[in-house]
Protein backbone atom coordinates (compact mmCIF):
# COMPACT_ATOMS: atom_id res chain seq x y z
CA UNK A 1 0.00 0.00 0.00
CA UNK A 2 1.24 3.51 -0.75
CA UNK A 3 1.60 5.61 2.06
CA UNK A 4 1.20 9.44 1.34
CA UNK A 5 4.35 12.08 1.31
CA UNK A 6 4.19 14.81 4.33
CA UNK A 7 4.94 17.83 2.82
CA UNK A 8 8.30 19.16 4.04
CA UNK A 9 9.65 15.38 3.80
CA UNK A 10 11.60 13.97 0.90
CA UNK A 11 9.80 10.79 -0.30
CA UNK A 12 11.58 7.04 0.72
CA UNK A 13 12.34 4.92 -1.95
CA UNK A 14 10.07 2.50 -1.98
CA UNK A 15 11.12 -1.33 -1.58
CA UNK A 16 9.23 -2.04 -4.63
CA UNK A 17 7.28 -0.78 -7.72
CA UNK A 18 8.78 0.51 -10.61
CA UNK A 19 11.66 3.72 -10.10
CA UNK A 20 9.55 5.94 -12.79
CA UNK A 21 6.09 6.09 -10.30
CA UNK A 22 8.86 6.78 -7.34
CA UNK A 23 10.50 9.64 -9.34
CA UNK A 24 6.88 10.87 -10.34
CA UNK A 25 5.63 11.42 -7.15
CA UNK A 26 9.14 13.07 -5.28
CA UNK A 27 8.50 15.45 -8.52
CA UNK A 28 5.43 15.99 -7.62
CA UNK A 29 6.24 16.63 -4.13
CA UNK A 30 8.86 19.50 -4.91
CA UNK A 31 6.62 20.79 -7.28
CA UNK A 32 4.45 21.34 -3.87
CA UNK A 33 6.67 23.04 -1.85
CA UNK A 34 7.85 25.10 -5.08
CA UNK A 35 3.90 26.26 -4.90
CA UNK A 36 4.17 26.94 -1.38
CA UNK A 37 7.41 29.27 -1.01
CA UNK A 38 6.15 31.03 -4.41
CA UNK A 39 2.86 31.71 -2.46
CA UNK A 40 5.14 32.65 0.83
CA UNK A 41 7.19 35.03 -0.93
CA UNK A 42 4.04 37.06 -3.16
CA UNK A 43 2.48 36.99 0.25
CA UNK A 44 5.40 39.21 1.86
CA UNK A 45 5.86 41.04 -1.73
CA UNK A 46 2.54 41.96 -1.62
CA UNK A 47 2.32 42.88 1.99
CA UNK A 48 6.14 44.69 1.30
CA UNK A 49 4.28 47.00 -1.47
CA UNK A 50 1.51 47.70 0.62
CA UNK A 51 3.94 49.03 3.32
CA UNK A 52 6.08 50.92 0.63
CA UNK A 53 2.34 52.61 -0.66
CA UNK A 54 1.16 53.57 2.78
CA UNK A 55 4.14 54.96 3.71
CA UNK A 56 4.28 57.25 0.62
CA UNK A 57 0.91 58.15 0.94
CA UNK A 58 1.46 59.27 4.66
CA UNK A 59 4.65 61.41 3.64
CA UNK A 60 2.65 62.61 0.64
CA UNK A 61 -0.35 63.77 2.84
CA UNK A 62 2.28 65.58 5.78
CA UNK A 63 3.64 67.02 2.91
CA UNK A 64 0.79 68.46 1.19
CA UNK A 65 -0.07 70.02 4.63
CA UNK A 66 3.07 71.44 5.05
CA UNK A 67 2.91 73.18 1.31
CA UNK A 68 -0.57 74.61 2.28
CA UNK A 69 1.05 76.05 5.69
CA UNK A 70 3.26 77.97 3.86
CA UNK A 71 1.04 78.60 1.04
CA UNK A 72 -0.65 80.74 4.20
CA UNK A 73 2.30 82.08 4.89
CA UNK A 74 3.47 83.33 1.86
CA UNK A 75 -0.29 85.18 1.20
CA UNK A 76 0.44 86.68 4.75
CA UNK A 77 4.02 87.93 4.32
CA UNK A 78 2.34 89.35 0.59
CA UNK A 79 -0.48 91.69 2.12
CA UNK A 80 1.91 94.69 1.34
CA UNK A 81 4.30 94.01 -1.67
CA UNK A 82 1.45 91.64 -3.46
CA UNK A 83 -0.32 94.68 -4.32
CA UNK A 84 1.99 97.09 -5.33
CA UNK A 85 1.60 96.44 -8.40
CA UNK A 86 -1.71 96.91 -8.97
CA UNK A 87 -3.03 99.49 -10.41
CA UNK A 88 -5.16 101.76 -7.74
CA UNK A 89 -8.88 102.23 -7.74
CA UNK A 90 -10.51 105.09 -9.62
CA UNK A 91 -13.56 106.97 -10.40
CA UNK A 92 -13.70 104.84 -14.10
CA UNK A 93 -13.20 101.50 -12.13
CA UNK A 94 -16.76 102.16 -10.22
CA UNK A 95 -18.83 102.92 -13.50
CA UNK A 96 -20.80 100.13 -14.61
CA UNK A 97 -20.80 98.42 -18.40
CA UNK A 98 -24.18 97.40 -18.99
CA UNK A 99 -23.83 94.03 -19.79
CA UNK A 100 -25.81 93.00 -23.35
CA UNK A 101 -24.66 89.50 -25.11
CA UNK A 102 -25.97 88.93 -28.31
CA UNK A 103 -29.54 87.82 -28.78
CA UNK A 104 -29.84 83.77 -28.55
CA UNK A 105 -32.96 82.31 -29.73
CA UNK A 106 -32.04 78.73 -29.58
CA UNK A 107 -33.73 76.83 -31.24
CA UNK A 108 -36.88 79.60 -31.81
CA UNK A 109 -34.22 80.54 -34.37
CA UNK A 110 -33.85 77.47 -36.81
CA UNK A 111 -37.10 77.14 -38.96
CA UNK A 112 -38.17 73.11 -39.61
CA UNK A 113 -38.41 72.18 -43.10
CA UNK A 114 -41.98 72.04 -44.71
CA UNK A 115 -43.08 68.49 -46.09
CA UNK A 116 -42.10 67.10 -49.26
CA UNK A 117 -44.52 65.82 -51.66
CA UNK A 118 -41.67 63.34 -52.92
CA UNK A 119 -42.70 61.83 -49.58
CA UNK A 120 -46.07 61.33 -49.84
CA UNK A 121 -46.36 60.78 -53.94
CA UNK A 122 -47.21 57.09 -54.96
CA UNK A 123 -45.02 55.11 -56.44
CA UNK A 124 -46.02 55.23 -60.19
CA UNK A 125 -48.05 52.05 -61.88
CA UNK A 126 -46.04 49.45 -63.29
CA UNK A 127 -46.23 46.17 -65.27
CA UNK A 128 -49.57 46.05 -67.38
CA UNK A 129 -49.79 48.94 -69.47
CA UNK A 130 -51.89 49.82 -72.20
CA UNK A 131 -55.98 48.68 -72.42
CA UNK A 132 -55.55 45.46 -70.35
CA UNK A 133 -54.00 47.73 -67.51
CA UNK A 134 -56.94 50.53 -67.86
CA UNK A 135 -59.44 47.31 -68.21
CA UNK A 136 -57.83 45.88 -64.82
CA UNK A 137 -58.00 49.48 -63.13
CA UNK A 138 -54.67 49.93 -62.29
CA UNK A 139 -54.80 53.93 -63.74
CA UNK A 140 -58.32 54.60 -61.22
CA UNK A 141 -56.29 53.13 -58.24
CA UNK A 142 -53.41 54.91 -58.77
CA UNK A 143 -55.99 57.75 -58.84
CA UNK A 144 -57.11 57.26 -55.90
CA UNK A 145 -53.65 56.60 -54.04
CA UNK A 146 -52.57 59.97 -55.56
CA UNK A 147 -55.76 62.22 -53.86
CA UNK A 148 -55.14 60.15 -51.03
CA UNK A 149 -51.70 60.89 -50.69
CA UNK A 150 -52.60 64.83 -51.90
CA UNK A 151 -54.91 65.39 -49.02
CA UNK A 152 -51.97 63.58 -46.42
CA UNK A 153 -49.23 66.22 -48.05
CA UNK A 154 -52.26 69.05 -47.61
CA UNK A 155 -52.61 68.22 -43.75
CA UNK A 156 -48.75 68.10 -43.25
CA UNK A 157 -48.54 71.54 -44.83
CA UNK A 158 -50.90 72.81 -42.92
CA UNK A 159 -49.65 71.55 -39.67
CA UNK A 160 -46.25 72.69 -40.69
CA UNK A 161 -47.25 76.19 -41.33
CA UNK A 162 -49.43 76.11 -38.10
CA UNK A 163 -45.89 75.56 -36.04
CA UNK A 164 -44.20 78.08 -37.55
CA UNK A 165 -46.81 80.81 -36.94
CA UNK A 166 -46.14 79.35 -33.19
CA UNK A 167 -42.62 79.42 -33.61
CA UNK A 168 -42.17 82.57 -35.11
CA UNK A 169 -45.02 84.20 -32.47
CA UNK A 170 -42.59 82.82 -29.56
CA UNK A 171 -39.23 84.04 -31.19
CA UNK A 172 -41.20 87.54 -31.21
CA UNK A 173 -41.91 86.95 -27.46
CA UNK A 174 -38.18 86.02 -26.87
CA UNK A 175 -36.68 88.80 -28.74
CA UNK A 176 -38.74 91.38 -27.00
CA UNK A 177 -38.13 89.81 -23.74
CA UNK A 178 -34.09 90.27 -24.48
CA UNK A 179 -34.51 93.63 -25.52
CA UNK A 180 -36.59 95.03 -22.78
CA UNK A 181 -33.52 93.01 -19.75
CA UNK A 182 -30.76 94.96 -22.57
CA UNK A 183 -32.89 98.38 -22.00
CA UNK A 184 -33.45 97.97 -17.92
CA UNK A 185 -29.45 96.86 -17.83
CA UNK A 186 -28.21 99.99 -19.67
CA UNK A 187 -31.04 102.51 -17.80
CA UNK A 188 -29.75 100.59 -14.51
CA UNK A 189 -25.64 100.93 -15.60
CA UNK A 190 -26.83 104.41 -16.72
CA UNK A 191 -28.37 105.88 -13.42
CA UNK A 192 -25.27 104.23 -11.44
CA UNK A 193 -22.68 105.95 -14.18
CA UNK A 194 -24.51 108.72 -13.28
CA UNK A 195 -24.48 109.14 -9.35
CA UNK A 196 -20.69 108.00 -9.88
CA UNK A 197 -20.20 110.83 -11.93
CA UNK A 198 -21.87 113.61 -9.65
CA UNK A 199 -19.81 111.54 -6.56
CA UNK A 200 -16.54 112.06 -8.05
CA UNK A 201 -17.46 115.97 -8.53
CA UNK A 202 -18.72 116.27 -5.52
CA UNK A 203 -15.19 114.37 -4.59
CA UNK A 204 -13.25 116.96 -6.80
CA UNK A 205 -14.93 119.81 -4.75
CA UNK A 206 -13.96 118.24 -1.46
CA UNK A 207 -17.22 117.19 -0.01
CA UNK A 208 -16.90 115.05 2.97
CA UNK A 209 -19.45 112.42 2.39
CA UNK A 210 -17.78 112.17 -1.53
CA UNK A 211 -14.69 111.44 -0.16
CA UNK A 212 -15.38 109.40 2.82
CA UNK A 213 -17.81 107.62 0.27
CA UNK A 214 -14.98 107.00 -2.42
CA UNK A 215 -12.56 105.73 0.52
CA UNK A 216 -14.79 103.26 1.45
CA UNK A 217 -14.76 101.76 -1.86
CA UNK A 218 -11.51 101.81 -2.05
CA UNK A 219 -11.20 99.50 1.28
CA UNK A 220 -14.19 97.80 -0.41
CA UNK A 221 -12.25 96.91 -3.46
CA UNK A 222 -8.90 95.64 -1.70
CA UNK A 223 -8.66 91.97 -1.73
CA UNK A 224 -7.22 90.27 1.87
CA UNK A 225 -6.67 86.45 2.58
CA UNK A 226 -9.14 84.16 4.18
CA UNK A 227 -10.06 84.78 7.41
CA UNK A 228 -9.67 89.01 7.54
CA UNK A 229 -12.13 91.00 9.00
CA UNK A 230 -13.98 93.54 6.93
CA UNK A 231 -14.61 96.10 8.81
CA UNK A 232 -13.49 100.27 8.92
CA UNK A 233 -15.08 103.79 9.22
CA UNK A 234 -14.09 106.67 7.46
CA UNK A 235 -14.00 110.45 8.01
CA UNK A 236 -12.65 112.81 6.45
CA UNK A 237 -11.83 117.01 7.68
CA UNK A 238 -11.97 119.17 4.89
CA UNK A 239 -9.78 121.82 6.32
CA UNK A 240 -6.86 119.93 7.26
CA UNK A 241 -7.47 117.57 3.84
CA UNK A 242 -7.25 114.24 6.28
CA UNK A 243 -8.72 110.96 5.97
CA UNK A 244 -9.36 109.19 9.39
CA UNK A 245 -9.52 105.51 9.27
CA UNK A 246 -10.58 103.21 11.99
CA UNK A 247 -9.77 99.77 10.60
CA UNK A 248 -10.36 96.18 11.96
CA UNK A 249 -7.04 94.22 11.86
CA UNK A 250 -7.12 90.50 11.91
CA UNK A 251 -6.64 88.33 14.75
CA UNK A 252 -3.55 86.74 15.71
CA UNK A 253 -5.34 83.18 14.97
CA UNK A 254 -4.39 83.99 11.24
CA UNK A 255 -0.88 83.23 11.68
CA UNK A 256 -0.20 79.22 11.34
CA UNK A 257 -0.05 77.71 14.55
CA UNK A 258 2.28 75.30 13.02
CA UNK A 259 5.27 75.08 11.06
CA UNK A 260 4.51 72.14 9.37
CA UNK A 261 3.47 68.09 9.39
CA UNK A 262 5.97 65.88 9.41
CA UNK A 263 4.93 61.90 9.56
CA UNK A 264 6.47 59.69 12.19
CA UNK A 265 6.95 56.16 11.09
CA UNK A 266 7.15 54.55 14.18
CA UNK A 267 3.56 55.53 15.57
CA UNK A 268 2.44 55.51 11.79
CA UNK A 269 1.04 58.97 12.81
CA UNK A 270 0.99 62.96 11.33
CA UNK A 271 1.44 65.42 13.66
CA UNK A 272 1.90 69.00 13.77
CA UNK A 273 5.12 70.47 14.34
CA UNK A 274 4.27 73.97 16.48
CA UNK A 275 5.17 77.52 15.67
CA UNK A 276 6.64 78.91 19.02
CA UNK A 277 4.29 82.13 20.98
CA UNK A 278 7.05 84.44 19.71
CA UNK A 279 7.61 83.99 16.45
CA UNK A 280 3.48 84.07 16.30
CA UNK A 281 3.53 87.32 18.06
CA UNK A 282 6.15 88.28 15.96
CA UNK A 283 4.70 87.22 12.49
CA UNK A 284 1.32 89.11 13.72
CA UNK A 285 2.73 92.34 14.47
CA UNK A 286 4.26 92.55 10.95
CA UNK A 287 1.11 91.45 9.48
CA UNK A 288 -1.04 94.52 11.19
CA UNK A 289 2.16 97.07 10.28
CA UNK A 290 1.81 95.63 6.44
CA UNK A 291 -1.83 95.96 6.60
CA UNK A 292 -1.60 99.54 8.14
CA UNK A 293 0.92 100.75 5.21
CA UNK A 294 -0.85 98.54 2.63
CA UNK A 295 -4.18 101.01 3.57
CA UNK A 296 -2.21 104.62 3.77
CA UNK A 297 -0.84 103.57 0.31
CA UNK A 298 -3.99 102.03 -1.48
CA UNK A 299 -6.16 105.64 -0.36
CA UNK A 300 -2.72 108.18 -1.01
CA UNK A 301 -2.72 105.94 -4.52
CA UNK A 302 -6.29 106.23 -5.09
CA UNK A 303 -7.26 109.95 -4.36
CA UNK A 304 -6.02 113.22 -5.38
CA UNK A 305 -3.35 115.29 -3.31
CA UNK A 306 -6.02 118.28 -3.68
CA UNK A 307 -8.31 116.28 -2.04
CA UNK A 308 -6.20 114.32 0.61
CA UNK A 309 -3.24 115.63 1.95
CA UNK A 310 -2.77 113.67 4.78
CA UNK A 311 -3.72 109.82 6.28
CA UNK A 312 -3.92 108.53 9.52
CA UNK A 313 -4.87 104.73 10.60
CA UNK A 314 -6.01 103.29 13.64
CA UNK A 315 -6.25 99.62 13.77
CA UNK A 316 -8.02 97.65 16.98
CA UNK A 317 -9.06 94.06 16.95
CA UNK A 318 -12.85 92.01 18.03
CA UNK A 319 -11.32 90.61 21.16
CA UNK A 320 -12.54 89.25 24.24
CA UNK A 321 -12.19 90.42 27.57
CA UNK A 322 -10.48 87.39 29.75
CA UNK A 323 -11.68 89.20 32.87
CA UNK A 324 -15.08 89.85 32.02
CA UNK A 325 -15.81 87.61 29.41
CA UNK A 326 -17.08 90.85 27.45
CA UNK A 327 -16.40 92.06 23.92
CA UNK A 328 -13.87 94.62 23.60
CA UNK A 329 -11.65 96.26 20.72
CA UNK A 330 -8.54 97.05 21.73
CA UNK A 331 -6.62 99.44 19.68
CA UNK A 332 -3.08 97.95 18.38
CA UNK A 333 -1.46 100.72 16.75
CA UNK A 334 -2.03 104.19 15.15
CA UNK A 335 -0.16 106.27 12.69
CA UNK A 336 -0.33 108.79 10.66
CA UNK A 337 1.40 110.33 7.56
CA UNK A 338 1.82 113.14 5.25
CA UNK A 339 1.44 112.28 1.51
CA UNK A 340 5.00 113.65 0.76
CA UNK A 341 6.56 111.94 3.36
CA UNK A 342 4.94 108.56 2.60
CA UNK A 343 5.57 109.19 -1.54
CA UNK A 344 8.84 108.57 -0.75
CA UNK A 345 8.78 105.42 1.12
CA UNK A 346 10.03 101.58 -0.95
CA UNK A 347 7.25 100.00 -0.06
CA UNK A 348 9.14 96.88 -1.47
CA UNK A 349 12.17 96.75 0.32
CA UNK A 350 11.13 98.38 3.61
CA UNK A 351 10.40 96.60 6.81
CA UNK A 352 6.85 97.30 7.97
CA UNK A 353 7.40 97.51 11.88
CA UNK A 354 10.71 100.09 11.50
CA UNK A 355 8.70 101.82 9.00
CA UNK A 356 6.07 102.26 11.56
CA UNK A 357 8.39 103.32 13.84
CA UNK A 358 10.06 106.01 11.82
CA UNK A 359 6.57 107.44 11.25
CA UNK A 360 6.25 107.91 15.09
CA UNK A 361 3.20 104.92 15.50
CA UNK A 362 1.95 104.41 18.25
CA UNK A 363 1.16 101.14 19.66
CA UNK A 364 -0.56 101.25 23.26
CA UNK A 365 -1.41 98.29 25.33
CA UNK A 366 -4.49 96.75 25.53
CA UNK A 367 -6.82 97.89 27.91
CA UNK A 368 -7.24 94.79 29.52
CA UNK A 369 -6.40 91.01 28.98
CA UNK A 370 -7.95 89.94 25.73
CA UNK A 371 -7.86 86.59 23.51
CA UNK A 372 -7.53 88.70 19.87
Amino acid sequence: MTSLVRPGRVAAMPRSGSLPDWEHRLAQHRDEERLVRERRQQQKDQEKTRQAEHLESQQHSADERSAAVQEQLEGLDEVLTGVLSLPPMSFDRLMSTPRTPEFDPGPLGVAAPGPDWSDFAPAPPRGLSGFLGRFLGGAARHQRQTAQARDRFEAAAAEHRRHESQRRQALSVARAKYHGKVSEERARAAARNSYVARRQAEFAAGDAQAVEWFTRCVLKASRYPDGFPRDWQVAYDPGNRSVAVDFELPPRRVVPPVRAYRYVKARDVIEPVPRPEHEIRSRHERLTCAVALRTLREIFAATAPEVVRAVSFTGYVAATDRATGKPVRPRLLSVSAERPVFEDLVLADLDPAACLAALGASAPADPAPADP
